[in-house]
């Protein structure tokens, strides 16, 4: 979910203009895979262009080198909890599914997750991203993975880049931790530049029939190996606060 791309990525995967997006600075370069466009599901991320200083009149929003350069990416805290569940009510423009996601995800324990982290500009939380524990099925045994999701910033710091690097974090984090696979779902016109590649080509299967082809990826990282293929499992938050691809309104 993603609230920074113009892509949904779930409360489970996307930045913040409503879409589960970081690499690690001293792990093994991450795989990436051309992906085609399609919606996401939960993941809301601003797309990583900047804002000319031209259009910051009629934006109202500053130049984006600028603000990114002020930009820091830290561990959320408790003191943070509030204002990542204000910004992902505001970038996902939901009723707090996604902050309720978020709070049920900090809890639950499984694999390496749950890492959390925010940008801050100012002092002020302006951008989050969680990575939460979750499974693979696959032929040799179940795997400990990773989900990346929600990502998201806030509506007036989006197209600055922050997305980006919180992904670019988050990835680095992950790996780390030795996961070798982080999953999600969001725009892959966007994400396929930042370390994620289509899942099903590479051997996955997706957990859910209402998940869009193209929007179902993954990032393979250093422990990965050959016979890690098979079934991605979200963990039971996401099933239990209907955060798995898109529902049909007229169904």
């Amino acid at each position: 979910m993603t609230a920074e791309p113009p892509l949904p990525a779930r409360p489970g995967d996307t930045p913040a203009r409503p879409g589960v997006t970081p690499a690690r600075p001293a792990a093994a370069p991450v795989r990436t895979a051309p992906a085609t466009t399609t919606p996401v599901t939960t993941t809301p991320v601003p797309a990583a262009a900047t804002v000319p200083a031209a259009a910051t009149a009629a934006t109202g929003r500053a130049p984006g080198p600028q603000a990114g350069d002020r930009v820091a990416i830290r561990p959320e805290t408790a003191q943070d909890h509030e204002g990542v569940h204000l910004l992902h009510t505001r970038a996902f423009g939901d009723d707090g599914r996604v902050s309720r996601l978020v709070e049920a995800l900090r809890g639950a324990r499984a694999g390496a997750g749950p890492l959390s982290f925010v940008a801050v500009l100012d002092g002020a939380v302006v951008g989050h991203v969680l990575l939460s524990g979750c499974r693979l099925d696959a032929p040799r045994r179940i795997v400990d993975v990773l989900s990346l999701s929600p990502l998201g910033v806030l509506p007036e710091h989006q197209g600055r880049g922050i997305g980006t690097r919180l992904v670019r974090h988050a990835l680095a984090a992950a790996e780390d931790t030795g996961a070798p696979l982080v999953f999600l779902e969001g725009d892959p016109g966007w994400y396929r530049t930042r370390g994620f590649e289509p899942a099903t080509p590479a051997g996955f299967r997706s957990p859910s029939l209402r998940i869009p082809g193209p929007a179902f990826q993954v990032a393979r990282l250093s422990a990965h190996e050959p016979w890690m293929t098979g079934t991605f499992v979200y963990s039971e938050p996401f099933w239990a606060l209907d955060c798995v691809g898109l529902r049909d309104p007229e169904a």
